[in-house]
């Protein structure tokens, strides 16, 4: 049986208990560890994927309206990502990270608030990309987002590689597009090395990401869960806290 967190305090006692007994952490973040940083949840209702519907990866590739549509709404969330600074939750693990504790995290989110928040870029395992910049699909080159701006405001258009001429698109994965093979040997090797595993605002409904905590699990690992809403690894949990995650990793912002 879990052990569900009666309330807060409790939770965060115990939480505290298991963070000092472990010797590796490795936490694994979804969208609710963002929305206090005004980083809307795409899946959530109301989230933006209720209001617009998922571009997949296939359409991207065939369609230059649909990588048109896509850079709009991309655009459209430049002031949203660019204010947002890393939460409680955020500032927790870049303190555990900077105390040896937390050897790397692993995220859904594409946001680049772990890297702001302290944390080495080589130590965040992507699993969804990142939307703070962008990659030819072709040969990979990198762009600023700002140079994508420039061309799509002359243009009218999503702009082509420079030097490959395939389609540039934010270094995100979309629907139907193939994981990225480093990021997910990588998360592999820590959920099955970690004696903590702590998931974070993830709904854990999306795979393969979603198999991460129980493969931890399975290793020999604790697994807590902190999470507003149930989700369907709460059976298999050591501790699930259902309340807010900036209030519940805030007492860990200091440490």
């Amino acid at each position: 049986m879990p052990m569900i967190a009666s309330d807060l305090r409790s939770g965060v006692e115990r939480l505290g208990d298991m963070i000092a007994e472990a010797k590796a952490i490795v936490p694994f973040t979804g969208a609710g560890i963002s929305t206090e940083c005004g980083i809307p949840d795409f899946r959530s209702p109301g989230g933006l994927w209720t209001r617009n519907r998922p571009i997949p990866f296939d359409e991207f590739v065939a369609s230059q309206d649909a990588r048109d549509e896509s850079w709009r709404r991309r655009f459209a969330m430049d002031e949203t990502f660019a204010a947002a600074k890393p939460g409680r939750g955020h500032r927790a693990l870049a303190s555990l990270y900077r105390a040896g504790k937390v050897p790397a995290v692993i995220t859904q989110n594409i946001d680049n608030l772990h890297q702001a928040s302290g944390f080495a870029a080589g130590h965040v395992i992507e699993l969804h990309g990142n939307t703070t910049y962008a990659r030819c699909i072709g040969c990979g080159q990198t762009y600023q987002l700002d140079w994508v701006k420039r061309r799509f405001d002359q243009d009218g258009a999503a702009p082509d590689c420079t030097a490959c001429d395939e389609p540039v698109k934010t270094a995100t994965i979309s629907f139907g597009q193939a994981m990225p093979d480093g990021e997910m040997q990588r998360a592999t090797e820590l959920s099955q090395r970690c004696d903590l595993f702590i998931a974070i605002g993830s709904s854990l409904v999306v795979w393969p990401a979603a198999g991460f905590p129980m493969m931890a699990k399975n290793a020999g690992a604790r697994l807590v869960i902190i999470n507003r809403e149930p989700t369907e690894q709460d059976d298999i949990a050591d501790l699930v806290i259902r309340h807010d995650i900036g209030e519940t990793l805030g007492p860990f912002v200091g440490n």
